[in-house]
């Protein structure tokens, strides 16, 4: 497998990618029409964390590194590295050495739809990874690859320079051209939630605010008494 190294591609502005940092997963992805999810099994190797950062994409082959480490001189301040393969692959691909080399030129985090090692370590120095399974089956350094070129990831295509954001819930990937109406709808949708959440504490019902009895009722859902009920189950037993 031939490949190419692609250097300085077009970034999302570093204001956008910071405004995004201060939102969750769920709430960019439902701003943008639910869409940009990854799959539920790329889960984060430790919790509380949530990161915000630009893409520097790899396309490896399966069981082998070797473009991870000509993606780490590609990296700078505010990246996130992604990570995939040719085809599946849950080896270890990632650990301690290559986050020691990538923390240190300011990259915030790593996504792998692989596998990652080196877990403890990894939250001991506070890098932030979100990979498909946890594995320390080795690799190679014997294929060539990719660095910095579209690829795909369950379904969404993620670029170089996309904006990927991580938190506890998963990763969301915004397309460069749509960060800063991504921030901006992702800022009304916070504003929503906040007065719907003022509601609650007041003791409004999601059925009340959200209109849903009409939908109940359309759907044909009836409300019985619990005498009602049981009459009805011992007419039918």
């Amino acid at each position: 497998m031939s490949g190419v190294i692609v250097t300085n591609p077009p970034k999302a502005d570093p204001k956008d990618v910071e405004a995004l940092a201060g939102f969750g997963v769920a709430t960019v992805s439902e701003a943008m029409g639910r869409t940009g999810l990854l799959g539920p099994d790329i889960r984060p190797v430790q919790q509380g964390v949530r990161v915000a950062g630009t893409a520097v994409t790899v396309l490896s082959w399966p069981g082998d590194n070797l473009m991870i480490h000509a993606a780490v001189e590609q990296c700078g301040e505010g990246d996130i590295l992604v990570v995939t393969t040719t085809s599946p692959c849950t080896d270890g691909l990632f650990g301690e050495l290559f986050a020691t080399a990538l923390q240190q030129r300011g990259v915030r985090g790593v996504v792998l739809s692989t596998g990652i090692r080196d877990t403890q370590e990894l939250r001991d120095m506070g890098f932030a990874a979100w990979s498909r399974a946890v594995s320390s089956q080795g690799t190679v350094k014997a294929t060539g690859g990719s660095v910095n070129v579209p690829i795909a990831i369950d379904g969404q295509m993620i670029r170089p320079g996309d904006v990927i954001l991580a938190d506890d819930d998963g990763v969301v990937v915004v397309p460069r051209e749509r960060a800063r109406e991504t921030v901006e709808r992702s800022e009304a949708r916070e504003a929503k939630e906040a007065a719907t959440r003022a509601a609650f504490l007041d003791g409004q019902l999601g059925l009340d605010r959200y209109g849903l009895r009409d939908t109940l009722e359309r759907l044909g859902v009836e409300y019985k008494t619990y005498e009602e009920y049981a009459g009805d189950a011992g007419e039918r037993s």
